[in-house]
């Protein structure tokens, strides 16, 4: 089988006193009564009745706001830091920044300039308006940009200052019979992923390190989204986990999958099950009946509409992680989630 297109952070403790900033609210409405937001003769209505409707477009809405906050936290961030380095050398924060980043960010060179300038009008049509002059400028004070953030970066590092504020979260149901760790664990990552995805292959050895790191704190939720065999009528690797998991093997199943990604289909999953001395019968039998395939499609289904649009696709505590990330950023979003905890 060809492998497929797979798709691709509360409190802020200040630098190192440790004054909070930011906190994310962790929603308790779900035990709260509901109250009705309108009545039609002698019935109420619910925010239920029509936010699943536009959850979508309100879920955007929710991000566009936590994006301007993080950009405004970021730059409140910045400012504090360079006042706080510049203070000790007696110079102005503007004077310091352009003494040890501006500074030392030279100039385009008349060739950088000329390929950029090119690149620039061929994608143009040949009716580029800019002169050579203007791109230099414009090469510069990206540089500079990038400068900046690089040293903003070291600054923090510095400082050991962390971003805790956390984007906004979807309510995301799992399965409790296909969690690994501990099942009483504050934070859950659920995890939409589809076992011949290359990058779920990454993710999944990123995620064994992190429920070591964090053991008790966080536990595991698999769901599938097979990105192509949802729409075949083969019987896929998704339905094969769930006939070992009805013999008490899902996960010993799961990482043989992503183990053995080069082979796939009927003859590997049988001969998986009697690797893992499952009762080669009964595996048979379930896999074949096609028992699972609709939850399987449940799976799928549910994924789309959260936006999971790729794999792998996490939800920690229902916060959107799109795509094998960096294992820094998962961290950065559990170790804020933990702190909600204390």
């Amino acid at each position: 089988m060809s492998k497929h297109r797979c798709a691709r952070a509360a409190v802020l403790a200040w630098i190192a006193a440790g004054i909070v900033l930011a906190a994310h609210p962790q929603a308790a409405a779900q035990t709260r009564p509901q109250k009705p937001v309108a009545v039609v003769g002698d019935e109420a209505i619910y925010e239920q009745d029509f936010v699943p409707q536009i959850e979508a477009k309100v879920y955007k809405i929710r991000q566009q706001e936590y994006e301007l906050k993080r950009q405004a936290l970021e730059d409140v961030i910045n400012k504090k830091l360079l006042r706080a380095e510049a203070e000790m050398w007696g110079v102005s924060a503007e004077e310091w920044l352009r003494q040890e980043v501006d500074s030392r960010v030279p100039t385009p060179t008349d060739e950088a300039v000329e390929q950029h300038f090119v690149s620039q009008m061929f994608r143009a049509g040949g009716q580029l308006t800019q002169s050579q002059d203007e791109i230099r400028e414009q090469m510069k004070q990206a540089a500079v940009q990038a400068a900046r953030e690089v040293y903003f970066q070291s600054l923090r590092a510095k400082a050991g200052v962390k971003i805790l504020l956390l984007p906004p979260a979807h309510e995301v149901s799992y399965d409790p019979s296909r969690v690994r760790g501990n099942p009483d664990a504050p934070i859950t990552l659920v995890e939409f992923s589809d076992f011949q995805c290359p990058y779920c292959e990454q993710a999944y050895t990123m995620v064994k390190v992190l429920l070591t790191k964090y053991d008790g704190k966080i536990k595991l939720a698999y769901r599938d989204l097979p990105l192509q065999e949802i729409q075949s009528n083969i019987h896929g690797a998704g339905e094969a986990a769930r006939c070992a998991a009805e013999q008490g093997k899902f996960w010993e199943y799961h990482d043989r999958l992503f183990e053995n990604q080069d082979e796939y289909g009927e003859r590997a999953f049988k001969m998986f099950a009697e690797g893992l001395s499952l009762d080669a019968g009964l595996f048979s039998s379930c896999l074949e009946s096609g028992k699972f395939k609709s939850q399987v499609q449940q799976d799928f289904q549910e994924g789309i509409r959260l936006g999971a649009t790729g794999t792998p696709a996490f939800f920690i505590n229902g916060i959107f992680v799109n795509g094998a990330r960096p294992q820094y950023e998962f961290e950065e979003i559990i170790d804020a989630l933990i702190a909600t905890l204390d």
